[in-house]
């Protein structure tokens, strides 16, 4: 039986009976504090013990109890418990508590320094971080693929790619026509919207297939050419999203001439997507979602569900905050939500994730699931029953073969035309796994392995028939008979028999021995001759590889501008250099000092910027764009637009869920896109990825290291305490300067700074702390980007400033921010009255300051931290950050410190940004107004400097070197303004 003892406002929690049985003692809040109440069981009397204590988790996960541990003494006099970092007596009288001495020296041995000085890419080109949807021709002798957002051919193995158009608009999901001589893939413009196109192989002016513009996505010509699928949404619905959270509310399978024409709708796609079809089946349209690898009819019914493939059940792989949309392959928005940490299914079995894409080879015979970040094959059932569910992380349980293709990792896989290869690729990395190749090997080994076995039964049956004849001999000459000459004749020949078997035996196995020695040096040939695609016959078959280079031109200025007489911040330690010019050439500050001399300023424009200050751009390093739209880009990322127009010159992404990133990156380096300079971890490495040993960890990071070319990763929650050691000890290697997620679990973060993890992302969840952990901190060096916009503990930070900031009305937000996204944050807000996002607050409700005193003691004992936005915000959100962080106390020269030369030096590019100092690339602010005077003045930006091209911080027009307005975006232009005009007062 339970029975309810209190209803206090600020709850109960924590309890602890005396021995003697005549008090309770428990944790409640009173207003924003915690204490301890005493309750009299005798009389049922209560009132406070002690307050305040430590601040009680309640508002958090709490994985170490809501208070820390407490108890009574024997006597039942006193309690003993600990706060404001001291241990304490505290008598049940109510006398005043006295302070029980403790003191401990510890020597405690921290992880490996991860620390490297990483140099940003400043050459003439950029090769494309990523290609996407890599296609094989039938022939084999094209590959087809996107990279930069446009479509690319490549003549294999050797060919140079090139691109079959001049469109300025982003090309996407190609797929070879079946006679190989032309491609289909669709387009978006950020105007115009999205077609499905045609163009041959030979390159030259695309056929526009499509009459109506759309968001158009995945095409799948069917078997005999004349038609071609795809998946279409409203054009509008991408044009109007701010984000992907806004995504489509629903989608349709339509087809098309494969010579253009009129649109014919199959059917909803009902959550399904990835329309594919097989040679012998060409009445039926193959596609995938949650349900499972499904098929029908070209007019949307007899639907069949083929197969199910699963992943590895771990709930924790996905993320400790339920209800998140998960990224699909293939999907322009997401798809569902994730579940909690704590979801289980059947029975109470832990979360198992579905297969991401599941599509049938074109003989129908296999399908290839992508799992995660892995590829698999499993066979498809010719025969009736329901459909089976595969899981992949149970192999020999499955009821059909699954094979696993991929080792480093793999996305956008594809088929091959005659289903025996699988591709896929990883950066710019293109992968084939040789199915026909390797089950032909399987099928020789197990030929010689029955040939052995036939050898050894028949060489068995002749020693047997062996010893009974010479048994029957030696029966015979016992009796004292005569052996018969036949009986004599047959041992001689089943001798010789036996002999012959053995030597058979020796002679396969000779043969077997020069064969693979055979292989073994053809490969080394290959390899001496400089091809790395060698096929291996081992068990350890691993599919080929070859690097897809594509390059252009790097966004550069040319030409030498003066900043002259500002007040330069350079972030040089303190330093401060009044009437000061700032020399820049190209994208590198030349000269930064009085009085720049003639040789540097020749020919130099001088802009005459007295009366501000100059700072280094502003580095976010837990920036998320919340989220950028997968698969199909828009041509401008408004996000990006936001952040650099509020002085963001660089970002990095801790966990991104998709690839994505990497082309968006791609854009922003060539010049085709405006933003910040774009860094990120890639997606997380999670629990899912099942780490096993510290070889393993060293291939998973390769993913990043020798792929992704990230130069850091997140490790999100990725296992037990030896397998987070093994990463990091993998990164060591690798040298990849890992960040890792706070999870509102305050041990996990000490252990993250113990093992040696350069970053910690969000706040630690305790408040307040104290020195011992600043002392950690500072030994370990780990980045701490506390993200108090989100804070752990208490009401999200953002609360306060959206209570007390003009967001929905500010003319820069509104410039540069979709209306639809600042209606969503600004114009009702209120979540309830628990933590998280919550709603209205009393100041003192907001725990963000207890964890800024934290920020504040780091940076003055000469640990780190960093300013990390979480995106909640664009733009503007980032100074609520910076100035969140400076409300413990934290000066506003250091903030700026923290927000600048910490933050490069966090993701490992302080030799390069960070200050404002000769040598280092051209990223400045200039400000109206002072900041170390009031840190609010982050805001008054009058010019931004990106790599040395000046913009305007209010339009983000180009000023220098070119003179160029910034074209008007077409999400501006949705508004009902212009529309016929309805009910109106007056006229009702």
């Amino acid at each position: 039986q339970s029975i309810t003892l209190t209803r206090r406002y600020g709850s109960g929690f924590r309890p602890a009976v005396s021995p003697d049985g005549n008090w309770l003692v428990y944790g409640s809040r009173e207003d924003t504090e915690t204490g301890l109440r005493r309750r009299d069981l005798r009389t049922g009397e209560e009132s406070w013990l002690a307050y305040p204590v430590q601040r009680g988790d309640m508002e958090s996960r709490a994985p170490l109890d809501v208070l820390p541990g407490y108890s009574f003494t024997p006597d039942s006099e006193a309690v003993v418990v600990s706060y404001g970092g001291k241990i304490w007596r505290v008598p049940m009288d109510g006398s005043a508590p006295t302070e029980i001495p403790f003191e401990v020296e510890v020597e405690l041995d921290v992880g490996p320094e991860v620390k490297f000085d990483f140099q940003i890419d400043t050459s003439a080109t950029v090769t494309a971080h990523q290609i996407r949807h890599p296609v094989t021709s039938p022939d084999g002798r094209h590959l087809a693929f996107t990279a930069f957002d446009r479509l690319w051919v490549k003549e294999m193995p050797d060919g140079e790619p090139r691109r079959l158009t001049d469109d300025d608009v982003g090309e996407y999901h190609a797929q070879w026509s079946p006679d190989g001589q032309s491609l289909a893939y669709v387009t978006w413009d950020d105007d115009a919207g999205g077609h499905i196109m045609r163009i041959p192989l030979t390159g030259g002016e695309p056929t526009r297939l499509t009459q109506v513009a759309a968001l158009y996505y995945n095409v799948a010509w069917n078997p005999d050419g004349s038609r071609i699928v795809a998946t279409r949404a409203a054009a509008r619905q991408l044009k109007e999203a701010p984000d992907v959270f806004f995504g489509p509310i629903g989608g349709d399978f339509v087809w098309v001439p494969s010579s253009g024409g009129d649109v014919t709708r199959i059917a909803p796609t009902g959550g399904r997507d990835v329309a594919h079809f097989t040679q012998a089946d060409p009445d039926r349209i193959y596609a995938y979602g949650f349900q499972g690898l499904v098929s029908f009819r070209w007019d949307g019914t007899d639907v069949k569900t083929h197969i199910r493939v699963v992943g590895v059940p771990a709930a924790g792989a996905i993320s400790p905050h339920g209800g998140e949309p998960v990224a699909m392959p293939r999907r322009v928005f997401p798809v569902g939500e994730t579940p909690d940490v704590s979801q289980a299914g059947l029975e109470g079995q832990p979360f198992v994730p579905p297969a991401a894409l599941v599509q049938i080879s074109p003989t129908g015979e296999r399908a290839f699931a992508q799992v995660g970040s892995d590829i698999y094959t499993v066979a498809i059932p010719q025969v009736g029953g329901p459909p089976p569910v595969v899981s992949v992380g149970n192999p020999r349980g499955a009821p059909v073969e699954v094979r696993k293709l991929s080792d480093v990792g793999g996305e956008f896989p594809a088929w091959s035309a005659d289903g025996n290869r699988v591709s896929w690729s990883i950066g710019n990395a293109l992968f084939t796994y040789d199915l026909a190749h390797v089950e032909a090997h399987e099928d020789t080994v197990a030929m010689v392995r029955r040939e052995g076995a036939l050898r050894k039964l028949a060489a068995m049956a002749v020693n047997d028939s062996l010893r009974d004849a010479r048994a029957q001999a030696d029966s015979i000459r016992g009796a004292d008979g005569e052996v018969p000459d036949s009986l004599t004749e047959r041992i001689r020949t089943l001798r010789a028999d036996s002999v012959q078997a053995a030597a058979d035996e020796l002679i396969a196995r000779a043969d077997s021995i020069r064969a693979a020695a055979a292989r073994v040096e053809a490969q080394a040939d290959s390899v001496r001759g400089g091809n790395e695609d060698v096929l291996s016959d081992s068990a350890d078959y691993r599919a080929s590889e070859r690097r897809i280079e594509v390059e252009m031109p790097r966004d550069k200025p040319e030409g030498t501008v003066v900043l002259r007489g500002g007040r330069v911040l350079t972030m040089k330690d303190h330093e401060i250099i009044d009437n000061a010019d700032v020399v820049v050439t190209d994208n590198l500050i030349t000269y930064v000092g009085p009085s720049a001399p003639d040789s540097l300023t020749e020919g130099a424009e001088v802009v005459d910027v007295s009366g501000t200050t100059v700072i280094p751009g502003f580095i976010d390093t837990h920036y998320h764009a919340q989220w950028l739209v997968p698969e199909i880009h828009p041509g401008q990322a408004w996000q990006y637009l936001t952040n650099l127009a509020y002085g963001v010159t660089t970002t990095r992404d801790p966990q991104t869920a998709t690839t994505d990133i990497l082309s968006y990156q791609d854009r922003v380096e060539i010049g085709e896109m405006l933003g910040p300079r774009i860094f990120s971890t890639g997606p997380g490495v999670f629990l899912g990825e099942n780490i096993r040993n510290a070889e393993h960890a060293e291939t998973v990071l390769k993913r990043y290291s020798e792929y992704y070319d990230t130069k850091t990763l997140k490790m999100y929650m990725s296992g037990n305490r030896q397998q987070r050691q093994w990463i990091i000890q993998a990164a060591k290697k690798l040298e990849l300067m890992p960040t890792t997620e706070g999870g509102l679990d305050f041990k996990l973060n000490l252990t993250h700074a113990i093992d040696g993890y350069p970053g910690i992302e969000h706040a630690l969840p305790i408040a307040p702390i104290y020195s011992d952990v600043v002392e950690l901190f500072k030994a370990s060096q780990t980045t701490n980007s506390p993200t108090l916009l989100v804070s752990y503990g208490g009401p999200f930070g953002e609360g306060y400033f959206y209570a007390r900031e003009e967001v929905h009305d500010n003319p820069k937000m509104r410039r540069f921010s979709p209306e639809a996204s600042l209606d969503a944050r600004t114009r009702r807000r209120g979540q309830g009255a628990g933590p998280g996002p919550a709603g209205w607050a009393l100041p003192e409700e907001y725990v963000f300051p207890k964890h800024a005193e934290f920020v504040k003691a780091l940076v003055e004992d000469s640990a780190r931290a960093g300013v990390g936005s979480h995106g909640q915000l664009q733009g503007l959100g980032y100074h609520w950050e910076l100035w969140a962080m400076a409300s413990g106390g934290l000066s506003n020269h250091d903030a700026l410190r923290v927000a600048t030369i910490y933050g490069a030096e966090a993701i490992g590019f302080g030799s390069q940004l960070g200050t404002v100092e000769a040598g280092k690339l051209a990223d400045i602010l200039v400000l109206e107004e002072d900041p170390l005077g009031d840190l609010r003045n982050t805001t008054s930006l009058r010019w931004v400097m990106k790599n040395g091209r000046i913009y305007d911080a209010d339009t983000l027009d180009e000023t220098w070197p070119r003179q160029r307005p910034f074209p008007e975006q077409p999400w501006r232009q949705l508004g009902p303004e212009g529309a016929m005009r309805g009910v109106a007062d007056g006229n009702r």
